[in-house]
């Protein structure tokens, strides 16, 4: 009767194992396309027809970047100076970022230009 208890609780570990390996298939990276803000403002800048200069006073003073998508805005987390700096050189204008979502935050991995 222990053959059949075993083949069991191996068939039960195979396929929790196989379950656990499609996790990261759930978190899976997505590109958005947007313009480059902060997340103090968002779409709506203090600093009206200069949004550029605004989003970098905004993130020098704390705020982070944030990437507007529609009338959606996703606060963008990342500490890679890379990144950082392709921020700071998009704010205000298009940007591709790619990253893990979750609610109303993109994990950033990457940053490029957009169309």
């Amino acid at each position: 009767m222990k053959a059949p208890q075993t083949a069991t609780i191996t068939m039960v570990v195979v396929m929790l194992l196989m379950g656990l390996t499609a996790i990261p298939a759930l978190a899976a990276d997505k590109t958005l396309t947007g313009t480059v803000s902060d997340a103090m403002c968002g779409a709506q800048h203090q600093m009206a027809g200069n949004e550029a200069s605004c989003t970098r006073a905004c993130v020098k003073h704390g705020s982070k970047y944030a990437l507007v998508v529609g009338d959606k805005v996703y606060t963008l987390e990342t500490s890679d100076k890379t990144a950082l700096g392709q921020l700071d050189e998009l704010a205000g204008a298009a940007a591709k970022v790619t990253g893990e979502i979750k609610g109303d935050t993109i994990t950033v991995k990457s940053v490029a230009a957009g169309s």
